[in-house]
């Protein structure tokens, strides 16, 4: 595992685009705002770029690899075309699959349940449909925390740009693979319950 998912606070800034089909995202220390990753979607298929623009969008396959400013892969998240729920897989610096996040169905707000690679539940991602918090906990235990920050207003109305801030709890130790499926469910929810 890389060790800049050591760090417990993490600011997630998409880039800003009236129409383009990719995802792109930079993510920030929150601390000193000096960029630690960036989140690409370097093979994007043409069929796919195009049903980006429809609203078939929420259906659509990606990978979206997240490296460091030198190059080096963090991890790789992937998803097939999605009909009904997604399953996401998610892949180490090695593309070793970590483990999977898989839609729950009828969720107000958004619920997935965070797999190991032989799925068992390590916790659960919930949303509240009320606003854009979501959790990671497991028997009332929260692992993680991930919050909007707005932008300004008209930034928000004209583009499609968000902003997040995920905070992950210090029990989750360094190097735990945990912190891998944190940082990807990021992209996961930006990517399947709120485009």
């Amino acid at each position: 595992m890389n060790p800049v998912l050591n760090r417990n606070l993490f600011f997630v800034k998409e880039h800003v685009g009236m129409f383009k089909s990719a995802n792109n995202y930079d993510i920030y220390d929150p601390e000193n705002q000096q960029m630690i990753m960036s989140c690409r979607e370097p093979n994007l298929g043409f069929f796919t770029k195009i049903l980006r623009f429809t609203d078939y969008k929420r259906m659509t396959p990606f990978e979206v690899v997240i490296t460091t400013p030198a190059g080096e892969k963090v991890l790789t998240v992937k998803r097939g075309v999605s009909i009904f729920l997604s399953t996401v897989d998610v892949f180490d610096n090695q593309d070793e699959l970590v483990g999977k996040f898989r839609q729950k169905f009828f969720s107000l707000g958004g619920k997935f349940d965070v797999l190991s690679p032989n799925d068992d539940v390590l916790c659960t991602l919930r949303g509240k449909w009320t606003s854009w918090d979501f959790k990671f906990e497991k028997d009332g235990v929260e692992f993680a925390y991930v919050s909007k920050k707005w932008s300004g207003l008209g930034k928000e109305l004209f583009t499609s740009a968000d902003n997040y801030m995920l905070q992950i709890d210090q029990k989750i130790p360094a190097g735990n693979p945990l912190r891998v499926l944190i940082m990807a469910a990021v992209m996961c929810i930006d990517m399947v319950l709120k485009e």
